[in-house]
């Protein structure tokens, strides 16, 4: 187990994510995924308002809701840590205080809970003060209805601003940071938002982590792509750089009897300030290969070996 940040939420060091949920997995699926996880010992889940308003026919806040009526037939809320994003919700974009209140209650009404364990700005606001979105945030941690802020989307420079003000006012101090991160996409991550984790303690969830599928392996050709919901994702690696990545994780996969999947998010546990990868399935089938990562710990030289094979993307 593991601590997020400074805060005393203690979590399993895997997050499953919840953006498949109401999308590429029906309410039944989701659910028996969702029991698996926990049956193995995994406790923390991760969402957002906007799950999955891009979907024809959505409306935003479909992931939520299952979640919401999975704890309440569980009668597990308290055995589980939620995070939850605002920002992206068709009805309440950005982050105005007056949309915070209304995107929380709305949250936590498809939730069924009274309170959300870590509430993250999903994406920065430039039209909106970041005091504004700040203060509005900490509003809700003294009301109760959030535990935790977190911090997706923005860049180091923002970050430190955040800080400041928090410092300045007495704000409640973000705990953890969400970014796009994984072998194919270090270098924003690696070169400018890593020492702003370290510096404010910040505890790392990468989202992304198998990079849309790619660094499943079950992209290798562009006749793969076809029909994949992720394809156009996936599809931006698989080129030379891409493949290198690829042939290497295969190479440390195979002599550790792992799979690919299981490889690329051990890698990413290596790495400092990551508390725990974040990926999501639609299958149960598939959860095997993200406990599996938990267990394996990478040699130094698998590590460097990753890293160089990867150098292009650093």
């Amino acid at each position: 187990m593991t601590v997020i940040g400074t805060s005393d939420l203690t979590i399993f060091p895997l997050a499953l994510g919840g953006n498949t949920f109401g999308w590429t997995s029906d309410q039944a699926t989701s659910e028996s995924v969702l029991d698996a996880f926990t049956a193995r010992g995994g406790n923390f889940i991760d969402t957002a308002d906007g799950y999955s308003a891009w979907a024809p026919g959505h409306k935003g806040g479909e992931s939520e809701t299952i979640i919401g009526e999975w704890t309440t037939s569980r009668g597990n809320r308290d055995d589980v840590v939620i995070a939850t994003k605002v920002s992206t919700h068709p009805d309440y974009r950005g982050l105005s205080a007056r949309n915070i209140a209304q995107a929380a209650d709305a949250s936590l009404e498809r939730l069924r809970t009274d309170h959300i364990d870590l509430y993250y700005a999903h994406f920065d606001d430039a039209e909106t003060p970041l005091i504004e979105t700040i203060a509005a945030l900490d509003s809700l941690v003294q009301q109760g209805k959030v535990r935790y802020i977190g911090i997706s989307n923005y860049t180091a420079e923002r970050i430190n601003e955040w800080m400041s003000i928090v410092e300045r006012n007495g704000f409640a101090a973000p705990v953890a940071l969400q970014p796009h991160y994984n072998l194919v996409e270090r270098r924003n991550f690696e070169q400018t938002l890593a020492p702003v984790a370290e510096d404010h303690k910040l505890s790392v969830f990468p989202y992304f982590s198998l990079a849309s599928g790619f660094l499943t392996g079950k992209y290798r050709t562009a006749a793969d792509l076809e029909g994949a919901a992720r394809s156009g994702a996936a599809g931006n690696y698989l080129n030379d750089a891409g493949l290198r990545v690829i042939d290497v994780l295969s190479s440390v996969a195979e002599a550790r009897g792992a799979s690919l999947t299981t490889t690329a998010l051990a890698w990413l546990r290596s790495k400092p300030t990551v508390a725990a990868p974040l990926a999501s399935v639609s299958r149960v089938e598939q959860l095997a290969d993200l406990f599996a990562a938990v267990e394996l710990d990478l040699t130094a030289e698998e590590t460097a070996a990753l890293d160089s094979a990867s150098e292009s993307f650093a």
